[in-house]
């Protein structure tokens, strides 16, 4: 029961902790004392109960404590260094599920957006245009974001309204190409607003581009073997 009760009091404050992690407070109490608290409670209820039940459980209640004492740290620890895991996890899924943008920090404090080659070789991820999360690939080559015919149309884009005056030449051939202004694109923490770019006339790109008119207003773009680090 006393086992039931401590870890039932560290699990409500961890809890407690992690969804007032932004207040700064729990309960009218500055973040940083309320952990210690809920790490206290548990150990005064294993002192409070060996002193209750004799010498004969006192050491088994010491035991008990030690116990509790190293749960505690665990939960502690994992609580300050949760950015640190979360960060790592991300890493890992990334690993695990290329194409996944992982946005880290640097030391200075900068977003860093971190991309994993797919199996084609390529750098591919997804940027938000308005409500609309549109697959691209990454293509330093291109001199602008080049969408596709029916990822235009998904975000909102009426192609009757476009002038397709331009010519460009594709993985499929030569084809007609019609400039517009994309008022926000969003890549993780990383946002551009009124980007040049065009859309690609039906059936000639297999995949929406990510280009220079984006990539051209970051600070760095480094590759370092499969991964792409992408600085704001």
């Amino acid at each position: 029961m006393r086992f039931i009760i401590g870890l039932a009091i560290l699990g409500i404050g961890l809890v407690v902790l992690i969804i007032n992690h932004d207040s700064g407070q729990s309960f009218g109490i500055d973040n940083d004392d309320f952990g210690q608290l809920v790490v206290t409670l548990p150990i005064l209820l294993m002192i409070s109960a060996g002193i209750v039940l004799g010498r004969r459980q006192l050491g088994q209640s010491m035991r008990q404590m030690a116990i509790w004492v190293l749960i505690a740290l665990a939960l502690v620890t994992a609580y300050l260094y949760r950015n640190d895991f979360r960060s790592v996890g991300e890493r890992v899924l990334a690993g695990l599920m290329p194409g996944r943008a992982v946005t880290v920090s640097t030391a200075d404090g900068r977003a860093e957006v971190v991309l994993h080659k797919v199996l084609g070789g390529h750098f591919e991820t997804e940027v938000g245009i308005g409500p609309v999360f549109v697959p691209v690939l990454i293509d330093t080559g291109a001199s602008s974001v080049a969408l596709r015919y029916e990822d235009a149309m998904r975000i909102g884009i009426d192609p009757g309204e476009l002038s397709f005056t331009r010519t460009v030449l594709t993985a499929n051939g030569r084809g007609s190409a019609a400039p517009l202004r994309i008022p926000e694109i969003r890549l993780g923490p990383i946002v551009r607003y009124d980007v040049d770019a065009v859309v690609l006339e039906e059936g000639r790109l297999d995949q929406s581009l990510l280009g220079m008119s984006f990539l051209s207003t970051l600070s760095s773009m480094q590759m370092q073997t499969d991964e792409l680090r992408l600085r704001d």
